[in-house]
């Protein structure tokens, strides 16, 4: 990896290239991030640099949390994320990480945690087809099927797709294209979907594919 940063998703919208095609893109409001430490080969045994984003109360966070913070020189941050770039000799801590580390026309990887849907059955989680809806299959038209319950097995088959908490995990989605960057703004355009919702925060970094 050779950069990343840390931003918050604002939605989606279209905008519309020189030749008047429309593109899908998600608004993410990209940094300020400052540098709040620089991870060393010599005291760690990796290089890595960990991000700040979002000024928050210091009340919201920790008097561990804080004293991290004002060792490097930071005011209260809500987040928190290392990068293990394969070259940090050009940064130091307090540097910031701002949108323009990116370019439109870039690939990028971004992660973020999808759209929690709780408690569902087997057809919304695994999208199984429900059963006939005549000659008297119910009541147990959305139902998970057989369980291998006879003689033999015995027992339910591991991997066996039921129902069970869906969405609210991490998700990454692989070679974005970055349409447009407002560095002014703060913001970047990223052709497509993000995970998560409104308000979520994302990660992004240069896409391992390209």
């Amino acid at each position: 990896m050779k950069k990343g940063i840390i931003g918050k998703k604002l939605g989606m919208t279209q905008i519309f290239d020189e030749v008047g095609n429309v593109i899908p893109v998600t608004l993410i409001e990209a940094g300020p991030c400052a540098i709040a430490q620089k991870k060393t080969v010599e005291n760690d045994g990796y290089e890595a640099l960990q991000l700040s984003f979002d000024d928050c109360r210091e009340k919201v966070l920790t008097k561990a949390e804080l004293g991290h913070l004002k060792k490097a020189g930071l005011g209260a941050k809500r987040h928190l994320k290392e990068f293990r770039l394969a070259d940090c000799s050009a940064y130091s801590v307090g540097d910031v990480v701002s949108a323009d580390t990116f370019a439109a026309g870039e690939k990028v990887d971004i992660t973020g945690i999808t759209k929690g849907r709780g408690y569902t059955g087997a057809v919304k989680r695994w999208n199984h087809h429900i059963l006939r809806m005549t000659h008297g299959t119910g009541p147990i038209h959305r139902q998970v099927g057989s369980m291998g319950a006879n003689s033999t097995p015995s027992r339910v088959y591991k991997n066996k797709k039921m129902a069970g908490q869906y969405g609210n995990e991490q998700v990454t989605i692989l070679n974005l294209a970055v349409v447009k960057v407002d560095a002014a703004n703060n913001l970047i355009a990223v052709k497509g979907a993000v995970p998560g919702a409104k308000g979520g925060i994302v990660f992004i970094r240069d896409s391992v594919k390209a």
